[in-house]
């Protein structure tokens, strides 16, 4: 058997740092694909393809249905595989290359074809590369984590890891794209190029955790576990209150991001006059955001996953207030970007491990342990958010009268893009912390798992 030396058997009890890291290198590979249709897909479209925002909004919208079905599919199978590699990382060894030739697919809109005949390529490449294979190994990326180990503050310590890659990834995508397609010759041509070598990369990375990480949860119950009915999981989930407001937590986190990013090169470009900008922000606010990770472990171990994220999500919103006041001042924009930064480090280690820690509620709950289900419903959220934000931004940018190819834009547009980059993002953070405030599973967990132990004692 190919990569016979890396199943789970004879898989350590501790999580080395090594393993910590190869597991964030998933998330740096998810991030090429999504912060690339976060922050420059819809401007390739508008800018490049000469399409118009508001019918790709309306193509993304209309493909969350799409979504909503493939994760939950997704989420079904992962529940009832079985391999020598577990549940999840066998299908990220299995979708790796097709997942960066989907990421491929989306900057390769043909320029010479009509207005119709692009949309129609839009849609199908976009529902192939984010809709199935996104879904398809992502998916079962975020399930491992519950499949590595049980213990909270290691799921933590995963999740700080899995941030800072991702991060890392981001700012990657944020710093790199431009310059590359410049190199390219800056053309439609040029982003295909680009994001061929990028799913290079993206190929490398996935593979270093598939190889690197072990599932160590489920070869302990493997041989007890039965199949869950998809009709009785779905009924342990709606139960799951835990899991609802984590799930509703990430969609408004990726709505108000996903609006950012997306307005961040229109803001560049025709706000202060130089989309290289995106580069030097982006700087400003993932470096501050790594930096500040490495010191977040200490703090979730003393005050816990959610007042981590309320307090994250308030220094956030106080960024984009400062950026707001700075409007068009670069040195304030820089400082904003910075304590941005500083509160989404909070955000990002906790959004995840939140969603993961529900799962032993569902289980004390109803008796039910369903990893996959969960985590395809999480991602679900997470997926809604980016399509919600991408229609937002397609139809405040129709709104504001905005026209990619026009030589100059009128004042309603620039409204349009200030709403986007900083005051929608304001009105959804302020939202997310409201939710949080009835999240109490930080408290409730050690209880709950060691009540789950004594049940599997006594059977």
């Amino acid at each position: 058997m190919l990569f016979q030396n890396f199943t789970n058997e004879n898989a350590s009890e501790k999580i080395s740092v090594k393993e910590r890291l190869a597991y964030g290198c998933g998330d740096f590979s998810s991030n090429i694909m999504y912060s690339a249709v976060a922050t420059f897909l819809m401007f390739y479209y508008t800018d490049y393809v000469g399409v118009a925002a508001a019918a790709v909004g309306v193509i993304m919208a209309c493909s969350r249905v799409f979504d909503g079905i493939s994760d939950l599919i997704m989420g079904i199978i992962i529940d009832k595989t079985k391999s020598p590699f577990g549940k999840a990382r066998i299908w990220i060894l299995r979708l790796v290359i097709p997942y960066a030739i989907g990421t491929v697919l989306l900057f390769a809109v043909p320029s010479e074809w009509s207005e119709t005949a692009k949309l129609v390529y839009i849609f199908f490449s976009y529902n192939i590369a984010f809709t199935v294979l996104f879904t398809g190994i992502n998916l079962p990326y975020a399930t491992l984590t519950a499949m590595m180990t049980q213990d909270q503050y290691e799921r933590s310590v995963l999740s700080i890891f899995r941030m800072i890659l991702a991060t890392c990834g981001t700012l990657f995508i944020k710093t790199c794209t431009l310059p590359v397609v410049k190199f390219f010759g800056n053309d439609t041509r040029a982003w295909t190029y680009t994001f061929i070598v990028f799913g290079a990369l993206e190929i490398f990375t996935f593979m270093i955790t598939f190889l690197f990480t072990r599932e160590r949860v489920n070869a302990e119950n493997d041989g007890k576990k039965l199949d869950v009915p998809v009709l009785l999981g779905f009924k342990a989930l709606v139960k799951n209150k835990y899991w609802l407001m984590a799930t509703i937590n990430l969609i408004l986190i990726f709505v108000a991001m996903g609006v950012n990013g997306s307005a961040e090169v229109y803001y560049t470009k025709e706000i202060l006059g130089n989309p290289d900008l995106v580069g030097t922000f982006s700087v400003a606010f993932q470096a501050t955001q790594i930096v500040c990770m490495f010191f977040i472990a200490w703090f979730v171990k003393r005050f816990g996953k959610r007042n981590v994220l309320m307090a994250g999500s308030v220094i956030f919103i106080a960024g984009y207030a400062v950026m707001g006041i700075g409007a068009e001042n670069l040195m304030v924009l820089h400082a904003g970007c910075m304590l941005r930064g500083l509160g989404n480090a909070g955000i990002s280690a906790c959004m995840f491990a939140m969603v993961t820690d529900t799962i032993e509620y569902g289980e004390w709950k109803t008796g039910i342990r369903t990893e996959g289900l969960i985590n395809s419903a999480a991602s679900f959220g997470q997926k809604i958010g980016n399509g919600i934000s991408l229609l937002l931004v397609g139809a405040v940018l129709s709104i504001g009268g905005y026209v990619g190819t026009a030589a100059a834009q009128p004042a309603s547009a620039y409204m349009a893009i200030r709403s986007c980059y900083i005051f929608i993002p304001i009105i959804l953070t302020v939202v997310q912390i409201v939710v949080l405030t009835f999240y109490h599973l930080d408290k409730e967990y050690d209880s709950i798992l060691a009540d789950l132990k004594s049940r599997r004692i006594s059977k």
